[in-house]
């Protein structure tokens, strides 16, 4: 990916932070030359570049200022190569950069308890938001790295063996592995993907039914991404009766349970991981 030259911000408030720092059309051409990578050159990512991309993140909307979110970066090769064989996920050992993008309402129940607050029970409202901060900053992270010439990859196989990676990462109750994302100079250039019609994702005022020609649409669309253009097989192994989620639904109700996210379950977690986490 070629980096695009942007022109220094102004400071805040000022009408220079107020312009435009792309234009529109170099907005739309850094937006599709967007790509997943899972292939990556074997070059070690700067101590200036990482630390840029981590400020990025951190930088990122959350909810209420809680910053409800914690990455594990895997920075050990052996590590790294037992999340890959985990997750079935090959590239979280081959990638410069590997983290596990988690929720974490646990340093913030800490923080309270610290200042003599007695913990609350909210347990749906702390996955809500917990995803919700975990994939803002990670989403910040990845953008301001494509800026620096690197591409990325999000991976939803840390579903794949959840209890066991939760074990591994010495994850404390209330945190929970959202996905995976690795980063890297791309050694690939994969064609790029479509996307549905606008029109199906953008609602105006109140939500609006697809009509059926829509629905047949979105399958021609979509159709270019799958061997046989059949987006809706290719959806069906994952969704429908009997598809991988059905079966990754088991394992994720379990760590809910046990990370203390499921009402009632705080404090029950099966196993006592504390001394992992704080090694």
């Amino acid at each position: 990916m070629t980096t695009t030259s942007l022109p220094a911000a102004g400071t805040p408030g000022s009408a220079e932070a107020t312009s435009s720092v792309l234009s529109v059309e170099q907005l739309r051409a850094f937006s599709d030359a967007h790509f997943t990578a899972r292939q990556y050159l074997p070059e070690a990512m700067p101590e200036d570049h990482l630390d840029a991309i981590l400020h990025a993140a951190q930088r990122a909307p959350t909810d209420a200022t809680a910053q409800m979110y914690s990455f594990i970066q895997l920075s050990d090769q052996a590590l790294k190569q037992q999340v890959a064989d985990l997750t079935v996920n090959p590239h979280f050992a081959t990638a410069p950069v590997s983290f596990v993008i988690c929720m974490d309402v646990h340093r913030l129940n800490l923080l309270l308890e610290h200042h003599g607050f007695e913990r609350g029970e909210w347990p749906g409202v702390a996955v809500h938001f917990g995803i919700g901060d975990a994939v803002l900053a990670g989403q910040s992270m990845l953008l301001a790295a494509e800026l620096l010439g690197y591409m990325g990859c999000w991976i939803g196989g840390v579903l794949t063996n959840l209890e066991a990676l939760v074990d591994l990462l010495g994850l404390p109750e209330g945190v929970l592995p959202f996905a995976g994302l690795t980063i890297g100079r791309a050694a690939e250039t994969p064609a790029q993907r479509p996307r549905i019609a606008r029109s199906l994702v953008v609602h105006q005022n109140r939500y609006r039914e697809p009509e059926k020609s829509e629905l047949d649409g979105m399958q021609t669309d979509m159709a270019a991404i799958t061997a046989r253009g059949d987006w809706a097989q290719t959806l069906g192994r994952y969704f429908a009766k009997g598809g991988g989620m059905e079966v990754r639904e088991v394992g994720l109700q379990k760590v809910l349970a046990r990370q203390g996210l499921t009402p009632g379950a705080a404090g029950t977690s099966q196993t006592d991981t504390s001394a992992e986490a704080g090694a």
